[in-house]
């Protein structure tokens, strides 16, 4: 028996529509883990592999390993008469031949319910290696659904480069050529350096106001005093009526230094608030950027290398584009190369992962 409760559909739908031009008919292998799919398209040129955590799933039962074959072009279309935010609830017995698909909505009592055949699929699961890979890219998943589909409008093939320059991709057509280079980024670093200087000054302007505060003396409350007075101008309180001033002034020598230090701290704390403010914001984005599944939390504009040896390969533009799609999952990618080795186009999401695997083009094949 399986049971599976999603709490988006949109994870499922984004899920298919990123496959399904590469894989006709596949399994969906469940466990009590999760659910895995495994899959080559029909020339065995691409791999593809997802992972859905079982921790991903708001309930997940599985009593035993079961497969579930479907055809993914009638799940895709299944999936779409559930609304993005609909909550997903997969239903499937032991050696069953149907699989169920209730949609709940959110906002209302709406309850849909579909069943879809399964179909007996004969497939191997291929047992993909470790490998250690000699360069490894990680970029913002827009970037790289950009380079590719625009270096496919000239030519069907693209070469990565990875050095110590950056990673360049190459595609050379018969009326043009294309040539992008990305330079490992440093915003992360610089957005750092900034915040830590904006707080030091920071700290140093309250540090001077402090010392000023002690030698100024009868100054400085003559000016806080000039400053007391705007404001309850500004609110509307009468300040020249006879006494109140006076009054005014003798509460604020009674609060002596201690009135001082509160208004100071008050004073720079504002100004401790202030000075980091940009650098809050990019921590935010830096936040929902660790949220959407990138581990390390980078910038999402960022371009992070990692390179043990110089890598220079070439693949098919056609299936880069459709592994591409993938970027409404993630707002990261990871290409992870080795020479002679097939391409890992890897993007992590909330509830697992997916992964595309991609054969070297061999000098003209």
């Amino acid at each position: 028996m399986l049971e599976a409760r999603l709490n988006e559909a949109a994870i499922l739908k984004r899920l298919l529509e990123a496959i399904k031009e590469l894989v006709a008919d596949a399994n969906f292998e469940c466990n009590e883990e999760g659910i895995n799919l495994q899959a080559m398209d029909n020339s065995h040129v691409a791999l593809v592999s997802v992972k859905l955590d079982a921790t991903g799933f708001k309930r997940y039962r599985c009593d035993r390993p079961m497969p579930l074959g479907v055809n993914l072009n009638s799940l895709t279309k299944v999936l779409k008469c559930a609304k993005d935010d609909d909550v997903v609830i997969i239903k499937a017995a032991d050696d069953a031949d149907i699989l169920s698909l209730t949609y709940e909505a959110r906002n209302s009592d709406r309850i849909a319910e579909y069943d879809m055949k399964l179909m007996d699929i004969d497939a191997d699961t291929l047992g993909i290696p470790d490998t250690d890979y000699d360069a490894r890219v990680t970029m913002p998943s827009s970037e790289f659904s950009r380079i590719v589909r625009d270096l496919s409008q000239l030519g069907e093939s693209v070469r990565i480069e990875v050095s110590k320059e950056g990673v360049r991709f190459v595609s050379e057509g018969e009326a043009a050529n294309g040539n992008i280079l990305l330079k490992q980024s440093e915003i992360t670093t610089k957005a750092g350096s900034s915040s830590t200087k904006k707080e030091e000054d920071a700290d140093e302007e309250e540090e001077n106001e402090e010392d000023g505060e002690d030698e100024g003396g009868d100054g400085k409350k003559k000016a806080k005093k000039a400053k007391k007075e705007k404001v309850k101008k500004e609110t509307g309180e009468d300040v020249s009526m006879n006494g109140e001033e006076e009054d005014d002034e003798e509460e604020f020598k009674a609060d002596g230094e201690d009135g001082e230090e509160e208004q100071e701290e008050d004073s720079s704390s504002k100004k401790r608030k202030k000075a980091p403010a940009k650098a809050t914001g990019k921590a935010t984005k830096k936040a929902k950027k660790s949220k959407d599944g990138d581990d390390d939390g980078d910038l999402p504009d960022g371009v992070r290398i990692e390179l043990n040896q110089h890598v220079n390969l070439t693949f098919s533009l056609k299936y880069l584009v459709n592994f591409s799609k993938s970027s409404s999952l993630s707002n990261v990618v990871q290409l992870m190369m080795s020479n002679d080795v097939p391409l890992l186009v890897s993007y992590e999401f909330g509830q697992g992962h997916i992964r595309y695997y991609l054969a070297p083009k061999i000098g003209d094949d």
